[in-house]
């Protein structure tokens, strides 16, 4: 069971990650930087965020607080992002970092304590942690692409009015176990 939860946590963050990867992709350099307001985030600004906590996070996540003395978090949502091409790297290179630490850990791991912000957590729960911080914000981020698509905005689920289609679909295939894919996209 603790295998499959690794592997279950690393599909779910692959899934949030695919989700912004698709949004970004319907959208243009200047939208990426549209606010509503003063006081809401951008997606550049929200990826500067997630970029930010993911490095602090993930980098020696076993050996270091997770909260890095060189994070600033309050600057993650001051944005000094200038192209779509710069925005691009920090998502990726911040989801880089938590791969690059969750692939190597084994279910003997999962007990193991680890720090955030000096408040001791398992393995287990650092993980669970970051499963509800990333999609809270990567729910943002979709919201505001298809706000800003309106009409243009394609799907990253299924469409308004299909879900009968959809599942009429799904049920009339033998059952299966679900493998990540882009159609699994569509099952939410």
């Amino acid at each position: 069971m603790e295998n499959d939860y690794l592997e279950s946590a690393k599909k779910q963050f692959e899934y949030y990650k695919m989700l912004g990867d698709k949004t970004f992709a319907q959208l243009n350099e200047e939208q990426l930087f549209w606010q509503f307001n003063e006081e809401s985030n951008s997606i550049a600004m929200i990826v500067k965020h997630l970029w930010g906590n993911m490095r602090s996070r993930w980098t020696d996540f076993l050996t270091s607080d997770g909260e890095k003395d060189w994070r600033n978090r309050d600057e993650e949502f001051e944005n000094d992002i200038a192209t779509k091409a710069e925005l691009l790297d920090k998502w990726n290179t911040g989801w880089q970092c938590l791969f690059d630490a969750i692939n190597p850990l084994t279910a003997a791991d999962l007990n193991r304590e680890i720090y955030i912000r000096n408040q001791g957590h398992t393995v287990t729960e650092a993980i669970n942690r970051q499963l509800a911080h990333y999609p809270y914000h990567v729910g943002q981020i979709v919201f505001l692409g298809k706000m800003l698509c309106n009409e243009n905005w394609q799907s990253l689920s299924i469409p308004k009015g299909n879900s009968k289609t959809f599942n009429a679909e799904k049920f009339a295939q033998p059952k299966h176990k679900q493998h990540f894919t882009d159609e699994f996209l569509k099952d939410e």
